[in-house]
């Protein structure tokens, strides 16, 4: 079978997306998708977004790890597949689409896109560290000296040793300003550090503020690929308003047959 794709990235967070309206992607095939995300025997990405209909709002996302299997929540996924369905002619200006943790709402002008992420009630401090779910589970921990940490060796650690099988992505973080942060990502499901994680920058603008380092409710924060920014509101039930904000980027189109 010839299956027609388009590849995105933001801030270098990539991915292939297919339009699956016509429900013929076979969606249980996890070696398929494993191969085709595998960076020397397929297309290569962080993961594949599928883009089908919805009955309740203007797509429905179907989001794959790397790995093969199916996938919480990914804020650059979703940017890129609100930028993919703007291509296609089925959104413009303001977008509302249905994903794994519920609906969401995006704008797009250009190559930006805003995303509007899931409310956040609850925050646990950790002995050196936070744990928070923003549509997908992860672990912030501030270190000293992030361009030179191991991430991959000690976020493997932590994703197995710590959360387990089911695990959490794990992100390092370090400040740079009052309001800017830099993020390094170990992403469970691609099982490597990857150049950006929408989900992990947002979980680390809302625990920085948690954590009293910073007042501002519009942080930046810098990723291997790129800016991101992040705002919100804060009260005493916790971030709500949460806004996901960056580039989400055409890189090519192609055919493989399988």
């Amino acid at each position: 079978m010839e299956l027609h794709f388009h590849k995105y990235q933001g801030t270098g967070n990539d991915f292939i997306i297919l339009d699956n309206r016509d429900l013929q992607f076979p969606k249980d095939d996890t070696n398929l998708v494993a191969r085709l995300c595998d960076r020397r025997f397929g297309i290569g990405a962080d993961g594949l977004l599928l883009l089908e209909d919805d009955s309740s709002s203007d797509f429905n996302m179907v989001y794959f790890n790397s790995d093969g299997n199916l996938g919480s929540m990914c804020g650059n996924g979703g940017r890129c597949l609100v930028a993919f369905a703007n291509s296609l002619g089925l959104v413009e200006g303001k977008v509302h689409f249905m994903a794994s943790d519920g609906l969401h709402e995006a704008t797009i002008a250009g190559e930006q896109v805003s995303l509007k992420m899931s409310d956040v009630s609850k925050i646990n401090k950790k002995k050196k560290a936070f744990f928070l779910n923003t549509g997908s589970p992860h672990h912030v921990q501030l270190v000293n000296d992030l361009n030179n940490f191991e991430v991959v060796k000690e976020g493997r650690r932590l994703r197995f040793g710590v959360y387990g099988e089911k695990g959490s992505n794990i992100n390092f973080v370090e400040q740079l300003s009052p309001d800017t942060f830099m993020v390094r990502t170990y992403e469970r499901g691609v099982e490597d550090e990857t150049y950006s994680c929408g989900t992990g920058v947002t979980a680390v603008a809302l625990a920085m503020h948690y954590a009293e380092k910073t007042e501002s409710t519009e942080i930046t924060i810098r990723t291997k690929g790129g800016n991101l920014s992040v705002r919100f509101t804060a009260g005493q039930k916790g971030y709500k308003d949460v806004f996901l904000e960056g580039p989400a980027t055409f890189v090519y189109k192609g055919t493989v047959e399988w």
